[in-house]
């Protein structure tokens, strides 16, 4: 019997297992790095125990520790949710050797799907078909387009897609180096690149005794950078072709889990052509992040399955049935308009329409998965996202506009999110009408899915809401004669100003306003009239049509929210202090992170989107490119050093400015 279990992951999968251990009665025991000891996912447990140190390699990849830890809070099994160790074998071994329950497949199976290079040969002798590994160095100009993968990990980590034959090299060093930081292995392999594939996963469970269920199937095909962005069950192809494509699927799926005497829940990816061909991709021997769709389509809790076929337990002889659909979104806090940096800081606030958390749904509506709370941090060190949000309806159209809906009306106070892509995407006709490959984003069009929802009469009239409760703000925090308006005169005279920068679209918004006995006057916005206003929100008239907009003020920056829009400020200060002001032509750094490698140096002569340097962050690795021709006439980092957002990483120059200068 299992009584108590230790979680060794952070953020919303930790908080996902603790919600149903507990529901069964169990203990539960958290672990944290530095910078998470005040994350949701700690308090959530019953108790906690530090893993000193910032980085994964310090913290949640250091197998000791976490037994360790197992061991000091009297925790007799480990959930390794997924990333980090849930799929290094012998970690998995060493929580059997040191007497605890592992919850997850047996080292074994771990160890043969590990190597994605074995794995396929493995599927292959099981009659499961796949696409041929490629050696990295014996590649040809007849192989291209390849696709590097890293064979210890997933997640869009360690890999590249290769064109031509000179990017080879650095495509490879550059995958192995991110696999290694990543899963601490830098093995990585070669196969064919299909340009238009749908990526279909099998979801399996399997007990101790030989039995195996092939759950349902899910499809992921909308990715960025390689990694999973919508996810929805049942498979829009699936359901397109019909015929025998589902069986074929599971009997594929159960010739994987039998090849390797699985148990526990595992996912068999496979990737799909228009036809319905398809090959095995990789078996994840751990929980998917996409996991929701499929609890939500058949009704299963996967986590209690899983600490049910820990301790031994039999599968039902009956499968359950699949009901409805269910689409899930990954709400990560990026910036999809500028290549997908990721984003850090605090979220001051956020607030997801959700019927339910971590759980079942009986009727239509929205599950949230989160492990942020209002004032968590985003950190450099970690994945960031900030919830999945899913939705469960009788049909995909429903299910849609639901999630859309909800996304729509979120609250979200703090860095830039990938919300707006994810809305636009949802409510897109490609999307709608089942077309989703893993060629989506491009053909799409990432400008198109990344336009904000706000439009310029959102904006303009989210900037006169922030300077009308700015002033409302003022007003009720004056010590003397509070009650009248801010700028009110007797007289008529001039009208007051306030300046505000879109953070999405780096514009400056001015609002001139003037306090009348009997209204307030909106020079540059005739068509709108001030119904009422408070510090926290704007009721305006806009050419007879009342919209109510509700403020909130974080320091220097507005969060402006009306009915499916919301609009981010900053405030543009009346005096700007010298220093902050950079020399021209400064190249910043457009994320936290570390540098890893830098290509130039001073006085080197540069061509517009030439790589500079390299940065890692949230596991990933940036390219730092030149905006423009000219000449680095100063470098201001070095190779190791830790960066925050806006730090000067060199400064470019013109010839003729150089020239000038001399």
């Amino acid at each position: 019997m299992i009584t108590s279990v230790l979680v060794a992951n952070r953020g919303e999968i930790a908080c996902r297992v603790f919600t149903t251990a507990q529901s069964m009665g169990l203990r539960t025991v958290a672990v944290f790095s530095d910078p998470d000891a005040h994350a949701p996912h700690v308090t959530f447990a019953d108790t906690a125990v530090r893993l000193p140190g910032s980085t994964s390699a310090e913290t949640y990849l250091r197998g000791d520790l976490i037994i360790d830890a197992a061991r000091s809070a009297g925790a007799d099994a480990i959930h390794p949710g997924y990333g980090f160790l849930s799929e290094n074998a012998e970690f998995a071994q060493a929580v059997l050797d040191a007497g605890l329950t592992w919850i997850g497949p047996p080292p074994t199976a771990i160890t043969a799907m590990g190597s994605k290079v074995n794995a396929k040969k493995l599927m292959a002798d099981a009659g499961v078909p796949v696409l041929g590994n490629i050696d990295p160095a014996a590649v040809t100009t007849d192989d291209l387009p390849l696709l590097i993968k890293a064979s210890a990990g997933g997640g869009g980590r360690g890999m590249r897609i290769v064109r031509t034959l000179n990017d080879l090299d650095e495509a490879v060093t550059g995958a192995a180096r991110e696999a290694e930081s990543a899963f601490g292995d830098p093995t990585v392999f070669c196969e064919p690149y299909v340009e238009r594939g749908h990526h279909i996963e099998v979801q399996i469970m399997a007990d101790t005794h030989g039995a195996v269920w092939a759950v349902g199937e899910r499809e992921c095909s909308i990715q960025r950078r390689h990694q999973k962005v919508i996810e929805e069950a049942p498979a829009p192809l699936v359901e397109r072709l019909g015929g025998d494509l589902r069986e074929r699927l599971f009997t594929a799926a159960r010739r994987a889990a039998e090849a390797i005497g699985y148990a526990g829940a595992g996912t068999v990816e496979f990737l799909a052509d228009a036809g319905g061909r398809f090959y095995f991709l990789e078996t994840n021997t751990r929980l998917q992040v996409e996991h929701p769709v499929t609890e939500l389509t058949t009704g299963l809790d996967l986590v209690e399955w899983q600490l049910r076929v820990a301790m031994g337990e039999h599968l039902d002889p009956e499968l359950p049935c699949s009901r409805g659909h269910a689409i899930e979104v990954r709400l990560y806090a990026e910036d999809p308009a500028a290549d997908w940096q990721p984003q850090s800081g605090t979220v001051h606030a956020i607030e997801l329409p959700a019927d339910v958390t971590f759980g079942p749904l009986d009727r239509p509506g929205i599950r949230v998965d989160s492990g942020i709370t209002d004032g968590s941090e985003i950190s450099t060190y970690y994945d960031p996202m900030l919830a999945k949000v899913i939705s469960w309806a009788p049909n995909r159209a429903r299910a849609a506009a639901m999630l859309a809906r909800a996304l729509s009306d979120a609250r979200l106070h703090g860095p830039v999110t990938n919300r707006d892509m994810l809305v636009n995407t949802l409510r897109s006709s490609q999307f709608r009408s089942g077309d989703t490959d893993t060629a989506f984003i491009d053909t799409v069009g990432l400008d198109v899915l990344a336009t904000p929802l706000a439009d310029d009469d959102d904006r303009r009239h989210a900037a006169i809401a922030a300077a009308l409760t700015d002033a409302a703000a003022g007003r009720d925090a004056a010590r003397v004669q509070a009650g009248l308006p801010s700028g009110w005169r007797n007289l008529a005279s001039g009208f007051q100003v306030k300046r505000y920068v879109d953070t999405h679209r780096d514009e400056e918004l001015e609002v001139r306003y003037r306090r009348r006995r009997d209204a307030v006057e909106l020079p540059d916005a005739e068509d709108v009239s001030v119904i009422e206003v408070t510090a926290s929100a704007a009721i305006l008239d806009v050419r007879g049509v009342r919209r109510t907009l509700s403020v909130s003020h974080h320091d220097d920056l507005v969060f402006v929210e009306g009915p499916g829009t919301s609009v981010a400020l900053r405030r543009v200060p009346r005096f700007i202090d010298p220093a902050s002001v950079q020399r021209p032509g400064s190249l910043l750094a457009p994320m936290p992170g570390s540098v890893i490698r830098i290509a130039v140096a001073e006085g080197d002569r540069v061509t517009a989107g030439q790589p500079l340097l390299w940065l890692e962050a949230m596991k990933m690795e940036h390219t730092v490119a030149a905006p423009a021709d000219g000449i680095v006439a100063s470098l201001s980092v070095e190779a190791g050093q830790q960066l925050s957002v806006g730090d000067v990483l060199a400064v470019i120059s013109d010839e003729e400015s150089e020239e000038k200068a001399g």
